[in-house]
């Protein structure tokens, strides 16, 4: 409407001011409500091509949407394993700080099994004791092999002496005994030997190594254990939390609530444009929002970013071919609009509606050496209506409240 008033001005006024004063026609007589497009045709036509073409610049070149909305994510409060609910530490609504317990499950089997843990490194400290002691034990052991085998050497050499002087004095029967005696004690000598390295050998490597096997399993009991206990992984606020001790929650199934972080939908807006101004919507552009929660506001903004991908077009890998009539509305270009100056998202609510204005700027070209000078004036006109999209926005603002508490049924 505000567009076909400001092309009135100049197309059906001049015109009725021709009639008027140049032909001296007059309102009811000459002109009356049968003869109005007979006599001012020229304007009336005029007037309706340069709306129309005043409407398509404004809104290819400066885009405005109302599929504006302040996204804000939410966290499923899921724990790492199954239980059933011994404690609840929060409730619905509520808000909780970065490492806050939310709920705790029964851990008396995680419990269990670190006891357990505890009580195999306990029984190990006590193997290496002994097999310390075992390694004394085994000194003297040594100590009285060898005397022994000592002892039959030097029987075995006595006896051999003899009888190399006096062949009857020592039978060869007593030789081979103490032959025999001798390597016995050898045999035992290496024996207690090799049990003694053995028992070292047990301190050294084996004992350690089921210490650390051990110390392992206590390590992952103990993280078992700290997984019956969910925490809050950030500060913000826990929403639909209904859950209750007693309760049996599984991380397959459904969430026992969510958490909100505390800085969601502060920072950014996510505005929907038409495909049609895909090559228009740039990173930079100036923008101005209005949003629900905060009436009668206009806020400045800018795009940072655009998405280069439409979400409509998205596809599963399944077993029946898509065919693109499935897709009954067009997407849109999803492009993310920051305020212009700190704090301008203040007092809006995340999750509002909004509505979005980008404004194009044509100043580098229209600044460069080898732009003619049609197409100066041409793109000075186009960032110039962008004033009109400027008003219209500012008088949606005014009247938002009243669509949405008078007009919306209210």
């Amino acid at each position: 409407m505000l567009e076909l008033l400001v092309c009135a001005l100049f197309t059906i006024v001049p015109d009725y001011l021709y009639r008027r004063y140049g032909q001296g026609k007059r309102l009811g007589k000459e002109i009356t409500l049968y003869s109005i497009w007979f006599e001012l045709r020229w304007g009336i036509v005029t007037c309706v091509m340069l709306t129309v073409g005043l409407i398509t610049v404004i809104f290819y070149n400066h885009p405005s949407t109302t599929s504006a909305t302040v996204f804000f994510r939410t966290v499923p409060i899921v724990p790492e394993i199954n239980g059933r609910v011994a404690q609840v530490h929060v409730g619905s609504s509520q808000k909780v700080e970065k490492g806050a317990p939310i709920f705790t499950l029964d851990s008396r089997t995680q419990e269990a099994a670190a006891e357990a843990a505890r009580r195999k490194i306990a029984e190990v400290d006590a193997t290496l004791v002994v097999a310390k002691a075992d390694i004394l034990a085994y000194d003297g052991k040594i100590q009285e092999a060898k005397s022994a085998l000592q002892q039959g050497l030097d029987e075995l050499q006595t006896k051999r002496e003899l009888r190399q002087r006096n062949e009857n004095v020592v039978a060869t029967r007593e030789i081979e005994r103490l032959e025999n005696i001798v390597a016995g004690r050898e045999a035992a000598v290496a024996s207690t030997t090799a049990s003694q390295a053995a028992a070292q050998t047990k301190i050294a490597t084996l004992l350690p190594a089921e210490r650390a096997s051990a110390e392992a399993a206590l390590a992952q009991a103990e993280v078992e254990l700290g997984k019956t206990v969910v925490r809050a992984g950030f500060a913000g606020h826990i929403e639909q939390f209904t859950l209750r001790a007693g309760d049996i929650v599984n991380p397959f199934m459904r969430p026992a609530g969510i958490i909100i972080p505390e800085e969601a939908g502060r920072g950014r807006l996510q505005a929907g444009f038409g495909q049609i101004e895909a090559q228009v919507i740039k990173v930079g552009m100036l923008a101005e929002v209005t949003c629900i929660s905060k009436p009668w506001a206009v806020i400045p903004m800018v795009v940072t970013g655009v998405q280069d991908f439409i979400a409509a077009g998205q596809i599963r890998s399944g077993e029946q071919l898509i065919d693109a009539q499935q897709v009954m509305r067009p997407g849109t270009i999803l492009a993310f609009l920051e305020p212009l100056y700190q704090g301008g998202l203040d007092g809006v609510t995340p999750g509002s509606s909004c509505i979005a204005n980008a404004y194009s700027s044509n100043h580098d070209v229209i600044a460069a050496k080898d732009t003619g000078t049609l197409r100066r004036i041409a793109l000075h006109a186009v960032d110039a209506v962008g004033l009109v999209h400027a008003m219209l926005l500012r008088i949606q603002a005014q009247v938002l409240p009243i669509k949405i508490l008078v007009l919306s049924g209210h």
